[in-house]
């Protein structure tokens, strides 16, 4: 049983898909005028995990994501750098698209363009006009909010108390002359400013506007109701809310069923900002050295309607945590043995699975997830010399059942395999491993320690055990 926080009801209500076994997943993607910020992609992270953790469960996932490639910002930043509208967002949509798979985020099933979408776009806002609630105003056609009687459900705000600017983000997209400050264009009239960028269509020449596009995309893709919408909270007022409003202004039915939200994230307990020195894009990640697959577990790891707090320091404990797993994997691998024995295996995996589906199925509570996982590899540390190789085995398949839906553990472990099976073949590495094991042969404890120190500074980690030594790296190498 699937239970998820519903931002319509502000309640944690039990998950019924429209169709049986099949669910309709929508996300607001980027708008592509620039390159998008680590704030962006915890949202992305945030129904990743939820997508993976849906198809864990057995459902069979339909994702749309928008691809908002004309707007106020992308037409203004296109023609500042010199370029056609199509030309300056295929470049940033490309950048996009390689950050989102350096995070391992699986790619939607669909990845709507707004510029391939006109006709569906138009043909939605003359849907809105003939229920009545839009109009024209100097060529540039609006919805008239005061016609919607639920407008402002999902923000939970009184139609009749909105400011204007509320939230610093109505006008934004918006600055246009209207009967009323709220109401919001549909569809955005041509002007010089804009250049190039238009499309002469029935209802006018121009472009549309920013909210539209999701609703004719989501609709398009999905039908006219669908089951999950997700995204930041900076989007439940007003784009989510205008989505609401405008679909089922055009539909008379219920546009979607659970709204989804995640959470801010500040730096260093702030908001980013170029002008303080804490905004950072995947680029500036990667070019301080850090993996950016660590990148993902840290995203990954707070619940997504709490606040992250996100700071540099970050990397050292999600390094420290996942060498821990990757160690006991490689430790796994090791076991060679094949003999008999009473460990119940089998019901550990399954009890801490249950443990696990019961975390994930509570809202995505991740936290209590990662701890079921991390106190069974504390478990089966405590028995690890006594584990057969068919054991290990299953241990390790169960781990990789759980990579899943967590998507960084079994590409780490690749690499680490693959950089430590490098190290340890190296021929001076190979040469001081073989002398240490000599030393210990003859007991000499004091020269075995020093090149136990040596290699330490070579960023291999001795452990001696009763059946031998483990080897493993100091740390992650990227």
């Amino acid at each position: 049983m699937l239970k998820i926080f519903n931002t319509l009801t502000r309640k944690i209500e039990i998950f019924k898909p429209i169709k049986k076994g099949k669910i309709g997943l929508y996300s607001c993607g980027p708008t592509v005028y620039d390159f998008a910020h680590i704030g962006n992609f915890r949202s992305y992270i945030f129904v990743d995990l939820l997508k993976r953790y849906l198809k864990y469960s057995g459902f069979k996932v339909k994702h749309v994501m928008n691809i908002t490639d004309v707007d106020d910002k992308t037409i203004k930043n296109s023609q500042q750098n010199n370029k056609s509208l199509q030309e300056f967002t295929d470049f940033y949509l490309k950048a996009f698209v390689k950050d989102i798979e350096s995070l391992n985020i699986k790619m939607p099933d669909i990845l709507p363009r707004a510029t391939e979408h006109i006709s569906e776009i138009i043909d939605l806002i003359k849907k809105i006009g003939k229920q009545g609630y839009s109009y024209e105003s100097e060529k540039s056609i609006y919805f008239k909010i005061s016609k919607f009687s639920d407008y402002g459900k999902l923000a939970q705000l009184d139609k009749q108390k909105l400011k204007h600017n509320a939230f610093c983000r109505l006008n934004l997209s918006d600055e246009y002359n209207k009967e009323q400050i709220n109401d919001f264009a549909l569809w955005k009239a041509y002007k010089p400013e804009h250049g190039k960028v238009f499309w002469d269509t029935s209802i006018g020449k121009g472009h549309p506007g920013w909210h539209i596009e999701c609703s004719a995309m989501s609709m398009k893709y999905l039908g006219e109701t669908f089951d999950i919408h997700t995204g930041g909270v900076d989007l439940i007022f007003p784009h989510h809310t205008n989505e609401i409003a405008q679909s089922e202004a055009a539909t008379k039915k219920k546009f979607v069923n659970y709204w989804m939200h995640n959470e801010h994230l500040l730096v260093q307990g702030k908001k980013m900002s170029k002008s303080l020195g804490n905004f950072y894009t995947l680029r500036d990640i990667k070019d301080k050295g850090y993996n950016l697959l660590l990148m993902r577990f840290i995203l990954l790891k707070t619940h997504y309607r709490k606040v992250l707090n996100f700071t540099l320091k970050d990397f050292e404990k999600a390094e420290s945590t996942t060498i821990k797993l990757l160690d006991f994997l490689i430790n796994l691998d090791s076991i060679k043995s094949k003999g008999k024995n009473k460990l119940d295996i089998k019901g550990k995996i399954s009890e801490t699975r249950d443990d696990f589906k019961k975390a994930m199925g509570n809202d995505l509570n991740i936290s209590s997830g990662l701890a079921s996982l991390f106190d069974f590899m504390n478990e089966i540390n405590k028995i690890l010399k006594n584990l057969n190789l068919k054991q290990a085995q299953e241990i390790k398949k169960y781990i990789m059942e759980i990579d899943s839906v967590l998507g960084f553990i079994d590409l780490l472990y690749q690499k680490y395999r693959k950089q430590l099976s490098e190290l340890i073949n190296n021929k001076t590495i190979k040469k001081m491993l073989n002398q240490r094991t000599k030393a210990r042969d003859n007991k000499d404890y004091k020269k075995a320690d020093k090149i136990r120190i040596d290699l330490l500074k070579k960023g291999i980690v001795i452990e001696d055990t009763e059946k031998g030594c483990n080897v493993r790296l100091l740390k992650m190498i990227d």
